[in-house]
């Protein structure tokens, strides 16, 4: 017996009554029931399943397997219990009765119109989408498609469904023949879509309410659709209602100005953000000549040691970078701690001959810390675990120690 056929009888049945055959636990421990007959929807050809309760008892997911329907619920359901009473979440149906047939007549309008076949479809809690079998769609196409569809529902159509034999499948303008070979059902928009599908529909395209394409993109040589039907459709407009008036308000600029006052607005950015780096980089030029200053110059090395608090390790680099740009004799150590972490950055100039990634391996040592880098520039960074003044002691040692050795010398 094929407990699901309760359901094809009826996509409007909100309650029903039937019996329990079995509760059963599935290896990961989670309850299960199976009805003689049921009415909720298991998860399957694209479409989520339905949620309600059985007695009161919450449905939390439904799957078919192995030609059962299991009711996957929060608990078990009392022993005592002989019949069930079923309740579906019609809301949650109605919602997904309007987006998967919305689907097919979007489909069918892309296929009418242009003769592009759908590939890949997505019904989700928020947006749906359609993969189309082509690589480029223009904004005409797509309004073209969408004005059909809503034709298609203002119209409100019959929407039948019949059960045939794949033999009989010729008899019908079939938009995407079935990957099934028995038992095919058909849903058909009379004189527009005639489709294999298991999900569930309305009787009349005019309960779809209308269709929405919201946006749409290129995925892998297809055309990836988002759209909303029915009730989603006044959803997305409340929300895009509620941005628009908090931005004529913000902007102080009516609705139709909107567009013109943000290119204008982002152009100042743009503008300003650019101000802004040239004057971070004079900022950073100055005090590259200040540390430059204060260096200490011994054996023909110009050494710059420095410390700071909650420094980018970009910025680090930069300044690094622009002292050895004016230093060829520089060696420079930079150390910033953010966040109860150490940023370190260390180079050289052009003359100075020490290899910055031993540098910073071996003070990164002290801190169990990672980076990389090259010989003339490294970077890296690693946990707080002394102070800096503590690290900077140690640092200025393995300076030293260097520095006397003559093995970095042959590193060019």
């Amino acid at each position: 017996m094929n407990n699901h056929k309760l359901f094809y009888k009826d996509p409007y049945q909100k309650t029903f009554e039937t019996k329990i055959l079995k509760q059963l636990q599935d290896k990961k421990g989670d309850f299960y029931i199976i009805l003689e007959e049921t009415a909720f929807y298991p998860t399957g050809g694209g479409q989520p399943h339905d949620i309600g309760t059985l007695n009161g008892i919450k449905v939390l997911t439904v799957e078919e397997l192995d030609g059962e329907i299991r009711h996957y619920t929060e608990r078990t359901l009392p022993d005592s219990d002989d019949k069930v009473v079923g309740v579906i979440d019609w809301e949650r149906r109605f919602d997904y009765m309007q987006q998967h047939t919305g689907q097919h007549i979007l489909s069918a309008a892309f296929a009418q119109l242009y003769d592009i076949s759908t590939v890949g479809f997505h019904l989700g809690k928020d947006i749906v989408t359609i993969d189309l079998n082509i690589s480029e769609l223009t904004e005409e196409m797509i309004s073209k498609a969408e004005k059909l569809a809503n034709d298609i529902i203002i119209e409100n159509r019959p929407i039948v469904t019949k059960w045939i034999e794949y033999d009989d499948l010729v008899n019908y303008p079939i938009r995407k023949t079935p990957s099934v070979k028995e038992n095919i059902r058909l849903v058909i928009i009379d004189e527009f879509d005639y489709n294999g599908c298991g999900g569930t529909h309305p009787n009349a395209t005019g309960e779809v309410g209308a269709i929405k394409v919201l946006n749409w993109e290129r995925q892998r040589k297809k055309i990836r659709l988002y759209f909303v039907c029915g009730n989603r459709v006044m959803t997305q407009f409340d929300q895009k209602q509620k941005v628009i008036v908090e931005l004529t308000g913000l902007l102080n600029r009516p609705e139709g100005e909107l567009s013109e006052s943000v290119k204008r607005l982002l152009e100042n950015v743009k503008k300003l953000d650019k101000e802004l780096l040239e004057s971070n980089e004079k900022i950073l030029q100055y005090e590259a000549n200040e540390l430059l200053a204060k260096s200490v110059i011994k054996n023909d090395t110009v050494k710059i040691i420095e410390s700071f608090s909650d420094r980018p390790i970009q910025e680090l680099q930069k300044l690094a970078k622009m002292i050895a740009d004016r230093e060829k004799r520089a060696l420079i150590f930079l150390l910033s701690e953010n966040d109860n972490r150490f940023q370190l950055v260390c180079g050289r100039g052009a003359t100075n001959k020490m290899d910055m990634r031993t540098l910073m391996q071996e003070s990164l040592s002290l801190i169990d810390g990672k980076g990389g880098g090259n010989k003339t520039l490294a970077q890296g960074g690693g946990t707080a675990s002394l102070t800096k003044e503590e690290f900077i002691r140690n640092v200025t040692n393995i300076i030293a120690k260097q520095i006397k050795s003559e093995e970095y010398t042959t590193l060019d």
